[in-house]
C-alpha cells in the first residue's frame, strides 16, 4: 500500500527554531546583552541585521516544513526538497548501505527521532535524511528498506521484534564507563573550559589584579591551594564521567543474518546499521595508552563512510574494548574478516631509508620560531627528536600479511593503525618509488578502497619483488 508524498512532523519547526537559536545565542549575549549600553553605529547596524536574519530564518523553516516532503513509490525513496528552486531526488532502496538514527534532547520530548539513510555515492545527493519523524514512521520506513516492496501502511510492536532475531554481542557496564572516562581523558575537560571562561571574563573585568592577590594568599595557606586542587579533580573525574556516559553509556553491538547493529547515548541516543556484505574493510586503531592497557577501537569502513570524526565515530565498535574481545567479537560477525598478529617485518634498510626522509616539520618549526620566537629555538630540538622516535616507532610496529583473498597492513608510530580488507573489496593498486626508494630496492603500495572520499592505505618499504607479487595477485581474476 503506497501512502503517497508525506510532510515531515510538525515538530520539524520546534527542532530547527532551537537549533537557530542555539547558534545564534552568542551573538544576542555580545549585542544585547554585553553591548547593551553602547551606542556604537556598528553595534546597532549588528543588532538590526540579527534582528532581520531572525525573522528571515523563522520564515525559511516554515516554508521548508511546508515544501519538503518524502515519499516511498515502489522501489525507491523520493525527497521533494526547495522552496523557490524545487529540487526531487530519487534514490533505489539498494543502492542504500547505512542507516543511521539520531534521537536528540529536543526529539525525546516530543517521542521523535531522525533517520539518514547513506548511499555509496559521493556528494550532496549522498544522504538522504528525515530530519523529524515519529519511532513508527521510522520502523515503517525501514521495513520498506527490507522487504524491498511498497511501503507498509502500520507497524506494530510484534513485527519489529520479529523482522529480525538480533545477538547482543556487547552492552557497556559502569567499569567500562569508568575504563573509557580515564583513557580518554576526558576528565582533563575543564581546565581549557575555566580557562577560556577566565580569558573571556578578562576582556570585560578586571580581575587581573584580584587574581594575582588570590593566588598570593593561597600560596601562604598552602592547605587551602591543596583542598582547592582535590576538589577541583573531583569536579573534573565527575564532569569527565557524565560527558563520557552521555556518549558512550548504553552502548550496544549487536547482528542479526545480514545487519551490524551499533546504538549508544544517553539523552542523544545514536543508532548506526550496516549490511554486513557491504563493509568494505575493517580498521583497527590503537594510540601508546591504548597498547598499554590492551584496549583497540575497531571501525567498520563502508562505500557511505564518511571521513569526518562523527561518522567514523557512529561506524565503530566500542572503542574502549579490550582487544582480543574485539577481535573476537569482529571474527564473531564478519569470520571473513580474521586478524593476524603475527606478520611480516620489514628489513632494518629501511629505518636508515625512513630516516632520510626530509624533516619538514622541523624545518617549519624552526623557521616558525626564527621569525616569532627566537628565544625559543630550543625547542626545534625537541620537535626534531620526536620526529626521529616516531619514525622509528612506524617502522617497528610496521608489518603486513597476504593470505588468500586477504591482506593486512599495520602501521604508524604513535598512533598504530591495522587495515583489513578482501580482493574483491580493493579499487585499485598502485605502485610508486622515489629517487631514493630505487636506490634501497624498495616501493610504496597504495590500496584503494570505497568510501567517501576514497580510503587509501600505504605499505612503505616494500621490496620491490614484494610489490610486484602484489600486483599479480590483484590482477588474478576474483
Amino acid at each position: 500500500m503506497n501512502e503517497g508524498i508525506k510532510r515531515y512532523h510538525p515538530a520539524f519547526i520546534v527542532v530547527e527554531l532551537l537549533s537557530f537559536f542555539k547558534g545564534s545565542i552568542g551573538f544576542f549575549l555580545f549585542l544585547f546583552v554585553l553591548k547593551a549600553a553602547s551606542t556604537a553605529t556598528w553595534v546597532l547596524w549588528g543588532r538590526y541585521i540579527f534582528v532581520i536574519a531572525c525573522v528571515i530564518t523563522i520564515l525559511s523553516i516554515l516554508l521548508k516544513w511546508f515544501y519538503h516532503r518524502y515519499e516511498i513509490a515502489g522501489d525507491s525513496i523520493v525527497v521533494y526538497e526547495g522552496i523557490f528552486v524545487k529540487r526531487q531526488r530519487t534514490v533505489a532502496i539498494d543502492r542504500i548501505h547505512n542507516q543511521v538514527s539520531n534521537t536528540t534532547f529536543v526529539h525525546r520530548w516530543f517521542g521523535l527521532t531522525s533517520l539518514s539513510l547513506e548511499t555509496g555515492t559521493i556528494g550532496d545527493n549522498a544522504t538522504f535524511t528525515f530530519p523529524v519523524i515519529t519511532e513508527g514512521e521510522k520502523q515503517r520506513i525501514l521495513l520498506s528498506l527490507e522487504s524491498g516492496k511498497e511501503p507498509i501502511a502500520a507497524v506494530n510492536d510484534g513485527e519489529i521484534e520479529n523482522r529480525s532475531k538480533r545477538t547482543v554481542h556487547f552492552r557497556s557496564t559502569k567499569k567500562d564507563i569508568v575504563k573509557a572516562s580515564f583513557t580518554s581523558f576526558s576528565f582533563l575537560a575543564i581546565f581549557p573550559i575555566l580557562t577560556a571562561i577566565y580569558f573571556n571574563l578578562a576582556e570585560f573585568f578586571q580581575i587581573e589584579e584580584s587574581a594575582e592577590n588570590a593566588l598570593d594568599y593561597l600560596l601562604i595557606h598552602w592547605w587551602m591551594l591543596i583542598v582547592l586542587f582535590v576538589l577541583a579533580l573531583v569536579l573534573s573525574v565527575g564532569i569527565g564521567f557524565i560527558k563520557t556516559s552521555m556518549k558512550y553509556g548504553n552502548y550496544v553491538i549487536s547482528n542479526d543474518t545480514e545487519r551490524i547493529y551499533i546504538e549508544k547515548g544517553i539523552g542523544n541516543f545514536t543508532s548506526f546499521s550496516i549490511q554486513k556484505h557491504k563493509v568494505q574493510a575493517v580498521i583497527v586503531e590503537q594510540t601508546i595508552l591504548k597498547r598499554i592497557l590492551g584496549l583497540a577501537s575497531i571501525k567498520l569502513l563502508s562505500a557511505s563512510t564518511s571521513g569526518d570524526e562523527d561518522s567514523q565515530e557512529t561506524s565503530s565498535l566500542y572503542p574502549f574494548m579490550p582487544k582480543h574481545e574485539a577481535y573476537q567479537i569482529l571474527h564473531t560477525m564478519l569470520p571473513h574478516y580474521h586478524i593476524e598478529e603475527n606478520m611480516n617485518r620489514f628489513p632494518l634498510k629501511v629505518l636508515w631509508l625512513k630516516l632520510l626522509q626530509p624533516y619538514y616539520v622541523t624545518i617549519l618549526a624552526i623557521i616558525g620560531l626564527v621569525i616569532f620566537k627566537r628565544e625559543w629555538l630550543w625547542a626545534a630540538i625537541i620537535v626534531f627528536g620526536l620526529s626521529i622516535l616516531s619514525r622509528i616507532l612506524d617502522y617497528w610496529f610496521t608489518s603486513y600479511i597476504r593470505h588468500g583473498k586477504t591482506v593486512q597492513i599495520r602501521k604508524g608510530g604513535f598512533t598504530n593503525e591495522t587495515f583489513v580488507t578482501h580482493r574483491e573489496r580493493i579499487q585499485q593498486i598502485t605502485v610508486k618509488h622515489s629517487w631514493l626508494q630505487r636506490k634501497f630496492g624498495v616501493a610504496t603500495l597504495t590500496f584503494t578502497n570505497k568510501a567517501k572520499p576514497l580510503h587509501e592505505s600505504e605499505l612503505y618499504g616494500v621490496s620491490k619483488e614484494e610489490a610486484g607479487t602484489f600486483f599479480n595477485w590483484y590482477q588474478k581474476v576474483l
